[in-house]
């Protein structure tokens, strides 16, 4: 299990608001911001997102590297990808594929994905059997 992730980007101050307007419809709803001054030498900022007091997704300032991560978020429900997807378009990400089953993995299986703002691939996940559904 990953206890956290750093994602380097371009300009955090977009990132922070994409990220800000998107992550809470998927139940990501903390916000910390960490002052790297106050690490070890060189400790990167970080802006990071989580839930129940656990900040798991974090963005750092630099140069980006979108062919080398693909981030996966667990939604709750199809309504749940639907709607973060559309957030998503909403809030400057491009379209990689509109909601629906993923029959290649599993016909249970129901995401969407876009391209964050500075071209990161994102997943927006619903697999039923996770959930009891």
């Amino acid at each position: 299990m990953l206890d956290h992730i750093f994602l380097t980007v371009s300009d955090t101050a977009r990132s922070v608001a994409f990220y800000e307007t998107v992550l809470p419809i998927l139940g990501i709803t903390a916000r910390l911001d960490y002052d790297g001054r106050d690490a070890p030498a060189e400790h990167p900022d970080l802006n990071g997102f989580g839930v129940n007091g656990r900040m798991f997704f974090w963005l750092r300032r630099g140069a980006a590297a979108p062919g080398a991560v693909h981030v996966g978020f667990v939604a709750d429900s199809e309504a749940m990808v639907n709607a973060a997807h559309a957030e998503a378009l909403a809030a400057g990400a491009t379209e990689i594929h509109p909601p629906g089953p993923q029959f290649h993995y599993d016909p249970r299986y129901y995401a969407a994905q876009v391209r964050d703002p500075d071209g990161y691939s994102l997943e927006f996940v619903f697999k039923s059997w996770q959930h009891g559904n």
